[in-house]
């Protein structure tokens, strides 16, 4: 009986809710990569010359609402790319627009109750969701996660630290953005200006390592803060505890002219340390060594990044071969950062370096 040849399954198509730099200079590039798995379709934002203007770039249908989008029956896979107060909303119509998958920036939810209901109704739908916390699907984090043996049961302490100069730089270098929206200068001397940089620091950077933090903190419900600080011109130092484990997380975005982002869990008798490559830039995954007594095994760096894993995750989800997260990881990803981002009032803020 001889074999049939297998017929190559057509490519899935992508709709991307928001268009603003991270669409353009780490979404775009990443699915560019992965042309014949996953296509654009079709791009919305709100500005019509971005929606128009970046959607060219891949051939795609532009629109400027979230119904023409979600509408759209070329689009198989939603990823919701929009500013965090919208995500809520736009992650439940795209389950109850029936689409394969649904892909949303971090945090996917602003508190409880908004996750609490897209859990309900993602499980209404049957619409799997995936959080973009891409070093969850970086190669070296999942060979990390493979090979360090009982390393979780026995460390102490987690580090997560990151000196990055402004994303702007690494926008630029990676494509032309348009439609950037300059920030609005602020106070940063107040209390409540500064409880709001803390706040943006732990949603918007720090929650990228949470998920990893949480794999060697299993008492993460537990967590107290015991010092949260800000750090100008952006960045935070916290220390944590979470059960009998030390949690500390820092980061700078200055002037910095050697970027870097270390993931480190410390044990009895073993270590872990990642080194990711910046959000921006497209070099290929982290590099992880598991430290034991006499020996080091290096694992990476492999060919693509967390970024891209996460579009060939959400790729074999959407076509019922992979496996989505479970709503209860969603809910305590988040509700661990949650308590990080309304832990004690932080110290005034200061000039400092990580470096």
């Amino acid at each position: 009986m001889s074999s049939q040849p297998q017929t190559a399954l057509p490519p899935l198509g992508v709709g991307i809710l928001g268009a603003g730099p991270v669409t353009q200079a780490i979404h775009l590039p990443s699915l560019a990569r992965l042309r014949g798995t996953l296509e654009v379709r079709h791009v919305m934002d709100v500005d019509p010359q971005v929606a128009e203007s970046v959607a060219a770039r891949v051939g795609a249908r532009f629109s400027t609402t979230v119904e023409d989008l979600l509408a759209d029956p070329a689009v198989d896979i939603v990823a919701v790319c929009s500013p965090h107060q919208f995500h809520a909303a736009q992650v439940i119509a795209a389950c109850r627009a029936g689409k394969k998958a649904v892909l949303c920036e971090k945090p996917f939810a602003m508190n409880g109750e908004e996750a609490a209901a897209i859990s309900a109704v993602s499980a209404e739908t049957g619409v799997p969701i995936v959080v973009g916390a891409m070093h969850t699907f970086d190669p070296a984090w999942l060979a990390a996660e493979a090979a360090w043996g009982d390393l979780p049961g026995q460390v102490h302490t987690v580090r997560s630290s990151i000196v990055l100069p402004p994303n702007p730089r690494f926008e630029d270098f990676a494509t032309e953005i348009v439609g950037r929206v300059p920030l609005p200068s602020r106070d940063s001397t107040g209390p409540e200006a500064i409880g709001a940089m803390l706040t943006g620091g732990v949603m918007g950077l720090a929650i990228h390592d949470l998920p990893l933090v949480r794999r060697f903190a299993p008492d993460f419900a537990s967590v107290e803060v015991l010092h949260a600080d800000t750090v100008r011109p952006f960045g935070y130092l916290i220390s944590l505890r979470a059960g009998s484990v030390t949690i500390e997380l820092r980061a700078a975005m200055n002037s910095t002219w050697e970027p870097a982002w270390t993931f480190e869990a410390i044990g009895n008798d073993a270590s872990l340390c990642l080194d990711f490559t910046p959000s921006y830039v497209h070099a290929g995954s982290a590099t992880a060594r598991i430290r034991r007594a006499g020996t080091t095994t290096v694992l990476g760096p492999f060919g693509h990044n967390g970024y891209e894993g996460e579009w060939r995750e959400i790729a074999a989800i959407a076509r019922g071969t992979g496996s989505a997260p479970s709503a209860d990881t969603l809910l305590h990803d988040l509700e661990f950062a949650l308590a990080i981002a309304g832990g004690e009032a932080p110290a005034p803020a200061r000039e400092e370096s990580l470096a």
